[in-house]
């Protein structure tokens, strides 16, 4: 296995590119709305990147399917737990969708993924959405210099598990630099101190998929899509994180995410839904 520490420079390039992706998803997000289809707001998203002098890193992406990925975003609706085509679907009241993207710029890579509720979602959905979200900051808290990917890892499953939810096991986060998935893997699920040891440099995307109900998940025949076997909702937030001493580096941001959906019915349901 080997793993490259990034210079701080490159780490820099990275935080520059997570810029670019996080108000790539605002751009998707103002438009998540009943009627609108999943291939709108791909579109919208390969304009966005492309004229802002970035590259899909998705679009095309081939990781030994037999077909390369049609989008610039993985779009992922209430059972399908990552890598959903866009297509002609259109969005419904009470639906949910994941949606992750990648950017790469200047010889490397951003990844992050955000889960949002479209229209009235019933209490117990918007709760899967805050816990997988919170679950993902439960991770990053572990991945400083000197833990192990089994103490990022255990982080999010004992919060998850504790919330009543599942983990899926087949899909795992990695590390990122000048190719979309590098080593080293860091699953969702793990035992405190094993695992590869986190050294100052690293850089990983941490990204949690919760499963409402049992963790079994199942691919489509198109070789990309990962449903939930009890087709029950699956929610799905990411981040690209420099390993640091003391404290992990997010390099990606949900601010401009949260800046388009702050006031709204839906940011005010998501924070009802944790006071409850």
């Amino acid at each position: 296995m080997t793993i490259t520490l990034r210079s701080d420079e490159e780490i820099e390039i990275i935080r520059q590119n997570g810029q670019l992706l996080g108000k790539t998803h605002a751009e998707v997000a103002k438009l998540i709305r009943p009627g609108i289809t999943t291939k709108e707001l791909d579109t919208v998203a390969q304009t966005f990147i492309k004229d802002n002098g970035g590259i899909p890193s998705f679009l095309n992406f081939n990781n030994g399917t037999p077909t390369r990925f049609p989008g610039a975003l993985c779009i992922s609706v209430n059972d399908v737990v990552v890598h959903g085509f866009p297509s002609q679907y259109e969005l419904k009241d009470g639906d949910i969708i994941s949606v992750d993207c990648g950017v790469f710029q200047h010889g490397f890579h951003a990844d992050s993924a955000y889960t949002y509720p479209v229209g009235e979602v019933s209490l117990g959905v918007r709760k899967l959405l805050l816990r997988t979200k919170e679950s993902l900051y439960k991770g990053i808290e572990k991945a400083i210099d000197g833990n192990r990917i089994g103490d990022v890892g255990y982080a999010v499953q004992s919060y998850a598990e504790h919330h009543g939810y599942t983990v899926v096991r087949e899909l795992v986060g990695h590390g990122v630099g000048e190719t979309l998935h590098e080593e080293p893997q860091v699953p969702n699920y793990g035992k405190r101190g094993q695992g590869v040891k986190l050294k100052s440099g690293m850089v990983i995307a941490i990204e949690p998929m919760i499963n409402f109900g049992k963790k079994s998940v199942v691919q489509e025949k198109d070789g990309w899509t990962i449903r939930t076997m009890d087709r029950k909702p699956s929610a799905h937030f990411e981040h690209t994180v420099a390993v640091r001493r003391g404290k992990a580096d997010i390099l990606t941001t949900f601010e401009y995410i949260e800046a388009v959906t702050a006031g709204t019915n839906m940011e005010i349901e998501l924070s009802a839904a944790v006071a409850a």
